[in-house]
């Protein structure tokens, strides 16, 4: 679970273009939204959009994602349980 979440962190850099945040500043329980990174809702389709491609998940409900992007944590766990790639 650890390696997947530096691929997430490594991944949310890249997609989101987050020059100046480190790996290591993200921590896994906090926030990706509002206090932490604080990303947007542009920010959260790119997630959804990730979560497509690199792990074959479909998100149709947007409440859910919500949940699943409070932190790294949650978003690692939803991929463990959920990822068909």
């Amino acid at each position: 679970m650890e390696n997947l979440k530096t691929e997430l962190k490594n991944k949310i850099i890249e997609v989101l273009n987050l020059e100046d945040v480190s790996v290591e500043e993200i921590k896994d329980s906090d926030p990706l939204f509002g206090g932490g990174l604080g990303l947007d809702s542009i920010d959260a389709l790119e997630l959804i959009v990730l979560l497509d491609k690199d792990y074959g998940i479909k998100l149709a409900d947007p409440k859910k994602g919500k949940e699943i992007f409070q932190s790294i944590d949650t978003m690692a766990k939803f991929i463990e349980e959920n990822r068909t790639k």
